[in-house]
């Protein structure tokens, strides 16, 4: 790689992406490059907003590999015996782990009440309440914050521990990274400020202790890009199975589709994103895990949210990838 070629691209990346914090690219099964910007370092943890929503998908398959959950087509309520379903409510029975996973269950709002959300004691029970409605279930409903708390208090539910311990046992252990806490949210204050943080290491939980599904994990760019090496070496890491590589293989083909974004959809993971055959974790401010399995590449970028950040898969498809395809390991 020519050092202009590379000059070229960060000065590009100051100008025009000034919330990305980190990247850290990973090529056959080595780290190649880390870069920070914004005051950032190897250290430093950001939160990476909807990526959580694949590290979920790891764990769920994890579970799976373990014996705690046995049917992807289960419905969710076999979970929770205790739940009240409401009156002439019947599209909820039918809702499966399955559904939850594609994106494909239905919910009764069109806009997610985000402040009722952040305000509630309990996030499964208000998902809950919101699941089902008139929508078919098995259309795509992009679900960005209120719904998947579903899946963490299944885990909770067949696990007997937190998401975050049964994480760090199982998933963040194993590959060297470390979420110390169960982060509380006493005010809307604290929350904005967790937002712009580049020091916390935690996951955010309800007052009930249960961690968020789809948003409010903490990692490094380094971490993502273990996370995404893992996946491309089909779960292995350091010579150990993580996650079975059938989960792996099954979570990154399609299972739904949303057709308004031309976009195709794993189990919580999106696919074919930037060009064929890649899959990617993608969150708020840019936050990506991109793994390109043909070309051996993971890329990681972790950003500060910024409202209409610039399209981190664009530019790791047209400035990233093709700089670093060109260097043999």
């Amino acid at each position: 790689m020519e050092d202009q070629a590379l000059i070229n691209l960060e000065t590009m990346i100051s100008q025009e992406y000034s919330n990305i914090a980190g990247i850290v690219v990973r090529k056959n099964d080595q780290l190649i490059y880390e870069r920070y910007w914004n005051g950032c370092t190897k250290t430093s943890t950001l939160h990476i907003y909807s990526v959580t929503k694949s590290i979920l998908s790891m764990l769920i398959g994890i579970a799976f590999d373990k014996g705690y959950l046995m049917d992807i087509n289960q419905p969710v309520l076999d979970f929770f015996p205790e739940y009240t379903v409401k009156k002439k409510e019947k599209t909820i029975q039918h809702v499966t782990l399955s559904n939850m996973l594609t994106m494909t269950a239905p919910y009764t709002y069109k806009i997610g009440p985000y402040l009722k959300y952040f305000t509630s004691e309990d996030w499964v029970t208000f998902s809950l309440n919101l699941l089902g409605g008139k929508k078919a279930i098995g259309e795509f409903f992009y679900a960005p914050l209120i719904g998947l708390d579903i899946l963490s208090g299944i885990l909770m539910k067949v696990t007997h521990t937190s998401v975050r311990e049964f994480a760090q046992e199982h998933l963040f252990s194993p590959l060297a990274i470390t979420v110390k806490n169960s982060i509380y949210f006493q005010s809307k204050q604290e929350q904005l400020a967790f937002n712009k943080a580049r020091d916390i290491s935690g996951w955010a939980v309800d007052p009930k202790g249960v961690n968020a599904a789809g948003w409010g994990l903490t990692l490094s760019a380094r971490d993502m890009a273990k996370l995404g090496q893992l996946y491309l070496n089909g779960g292995i890491w350091n010579g150990k199975q993580i996650i079975s590589k059938a989960w792996i293989e099954e979570s990154t083909k399609e299972h739904s589709r949303w057709d308004k974004m031309k976009l195709r959809y794993g189990y919580l993971w999106w696919l074919d994103v930037g060009e064929k055959n890649s899959f990617a974790a993608m969150g708020d401010g840019g936050n990506v895990i991109y793994v390109q399995p043909d070309k051996k590449i993971v890329i990681s970028i972790m950003g500060f949210f910024k409202p209409n950040a610039k399209d981190s898969i664009d530019l790791i498809a047209t400035h990233i990838r093709p700089l670093f395809d060109a260097i043999e390991i």
